[in-house]
């Protein structure tokens, strides 16, 4: 995969794209990040990439120009287009699923802007995708952008040591994930359940469902709706968390 980070601070991407699981996947070349400064696109002589808004206003508002043509240099030698992304607090909430998709493709392209915000034809025009991370503002893209391109890099083969350990993530199997156990098995008191000690992984499996389920009917049932939807067979599980919870 190519990942293409148009921003006014490239400097930021540094450390996280360089470290941990993002850069161990540079490492083995499952993708490439490249961070572009656009205002090296820009239009004048002063390298202005903002003005202001039409109309009047408070803030300033990035040029069409200097984002279109950094895209365009971007893609003018490949034949598909690629994802062009933009992070906006008025897009598309972000979800594992979201991410999921967006690690299949082959080339994305992340804009992160500053100021009060883009011209209009950037999102009619250029973009593919709007995404925002959740409803809060933040000075720019570029935490967001971050964030959702460590979400992506994970889910490609190789890139993690466990290849299941993305899939038995929260919200990958529509539920919060179950709590996890290890070493020593008794501290301060506190025992791990017996059934983890068992040996019986088919126990096991069920207890971890079961406790699946009971995480997200405590902390997010909302979606539990989407869940038994797609999966149908959990219903009956639900049912005896639902007893077990209530005594």
């Amino acid at each position: 995969m190519r990942i293409d980070i148009l921003t006014l601070f490239p400097e930021m991407f540094s450390g996280v794209l360089g470290s941990s699981i993002l850069g161990k996947a540079a490492e083995k070349g499952l993708v490439q990040f490249r961070a572009l400064n656009f205002r090296e696109f820009s239009v004048n002589k002063h390298g202005q990439v903002d003005d202001y808004p039409y109309g009047g206003g408070a803030g300033m508002v990035l040029r069409p120009e200097p984002l279109f043509h950094a895209v365009e240099s971007l893609t003018e030698t490949i034949g598909k287009k690629p994802r062009v992304i933009l992070m906006c607090p008025q897009g598309e909430r972000y979800t594992q699923k979201k991410a999921e998709e967006l690690a299949t493709e082959d080339h994305l392209i992340f804009l992160c802007g500053h100021y009060e915000g883009y011209d209009e034809r950037i999102r009619e025009h250029l973009i593919t995708d709007e995404i925002s991370i959740g409803d809060f503002i933040l000075t720019g893209g570029e935490l967001p952008a971050m964030t959702i391109i460590d979400s992506i890099v994970r889910l490609m083969p190789g890139a993690l040591g466990n290849e299941v350990s993305a899939h038995t993530d929260s919200f990958s199997t529509g539920m919060l994930e179950h709590p996890h156990y290890t070493r020593p098995a008794e501290f301060r008191g506190w025992k791990v359940p017996d059934i983890l000690l068992s040996g019986h992984h088919a126990k096991i499996e069920e207890w971890r469902k079961k406790e699946s389920l009971k995480r997200t009917l405590q902390r997010r049932p909302e979606l539990l709706k989407e869940v038994l939807k797609e999966r149908p067979e959990l219903v009956k599980l639900l049912d005896e968390v639902k007893k077990e919870v209530q005594k």
